[in-house]
């Protein structure tokens, strides 16, 4: 496919919509991650319910000549990278292991968007909008969100270090789609969403953040992909909602005797490795964009619909309302992933 090129003053403007010159229908899909990963795997069953054919990648994306014999083999029309390392249990890992998280985040990450782009097939990849703090310009409460012309300001971890490197090359390739997810939250109680997270915490801090509930921004993906949108998004429902406001929710929805207290975001440093990013993100541009019949709810507003899903699964399971996992009960110390220390 021969790529029209954009001039420099398009490609650095974020603002504008960008579609791909030639818009190939969706028939087979290749995902990053799908196998190992939560995004990944999510959007393997999402293509499926769809009808749409789906690979999942059997190779490592540091490994790029493994990376390109793939994409010869399989053909796909379109890729979804959802591969990358977070860390277990959070990001505090990437902080002792930096040689590792640089090899799958930047090296793998850039495999993966040059390969495509070789060879005229439209990428989705998956980033992160954790490259941002509230700052000067955008203060805490004030509404003013992070707009997808911004760049990065937060490198208080290791992982936002290698995203806030990542975001300005992947930029560079005209058929990348690229969506900064925050704090993303799905409708169980995986360990790897946001609410199961902070739910498990003895402490937490009160910070309103923009999120990501993957029930409504994943279909959603599927669908700017299918319109060929490339570029830069904030990835998230519109508004914020802080870790008190949903917390109050699990209490409301999950477990009436559940309790939570709160520390400061310096009492919360001394017991990390690594800095947090808060900030609000400004979803305009997604909203402006978006394909026609997709519905993304104003942040809160998705989050209490979340949470009567996640309620509804949880009584099918069996789980609600009596067999909730003592772990819930059992605190660990505010993100470090370790029991609290008695007194």
């Amino acid at each position: 496919m021969v790529e029209k090129r954009p001039s420099p003053s398009e490609q650095d403007n974020a603002s504008t919509k960008k579609i791909m010159t030639e818009v190939k229908p969706m028939t087979k899909v290749l995902i990053y991650g799908g196998k190992t990963g939560w995004i990944g795997g999510l959007m393997n069953d999402l293509c499926k319910e769809k009808g749409i054919e789906v690979h999942n990648s059997d190779v490592r994306i540091e490994n790029r000549e493994a990376v390109e014999a793939e994409l010869d083999r399989i053909q796909p029309s379109h890729v979804l990278m959802a591969a990358g390392i977070t860390g277990r249990p959070n990001i505090d890992w990437c902080e002792e292991h930096k040689p590792e998280t640089i090899r799958t985040n930047v090296i793998g990450t850039l495999n993966v968007a040059d390969l495509t782009f070789l060879k005229g097939i439209h990428c989705t990849v998956y980033a992160t909008g954790c490259i941002f703090k509230y700052d000067d310009d955008h203060p805490l409460g004030s509404g003013k969100g992070f707009t997808e012309e911004d760049k990065p300001n937060f490198d208080g971890s290791f992982y936002s270090q290698t995203k806030g490197y990542m975001e300005p090359m992947l930029k560079t390739y005209s058929n990348c789609l690229i969506l900064r997810v925050r704090m993303p939250i799905s409708d169980d109680l995986i360990h790897r969403s946001f609410v199961t997270k902070i739910a498990k915490y003895e402490k937490v801090v009160n910070i309103p953040n923009s999120m990501t509930i993957l029930h409504e921004m994943l279909p959603a993906s599927l669908a700017m992909a299918q319109a060929g949108l490339t570029g830069v998004y904030n990835f998230t429902n519109p508004g914020v909602i802080s870790h008190n406001e949903v917390l109050d929710l699990f209490k409301k929805y999950i477990d009436p005797t559940f309790e939570y207290s709160n520390f400061s975001v310096e009492e919360q440093a001394k017991i990390l490795k690594a800095d947090r990013s808060n900030n609000e993100l400004d979803a305009t541009k997604l909203m402006r964009d978006m394909p026609e019949g997709v519905v993304i709810n104003d942040i809160k507003t998705a989050f209490e619909l979340c949470f009567q899903r996640m309620k509804a699964n949880l009584e099918q399971e069996g789980i609600l309302p009596d067999n909730l996992p003592a772990e819930f009960k059992s605190k660990v110390n505010g993100g470090t992933g370790q029991p609290v220390k008695a007194a």
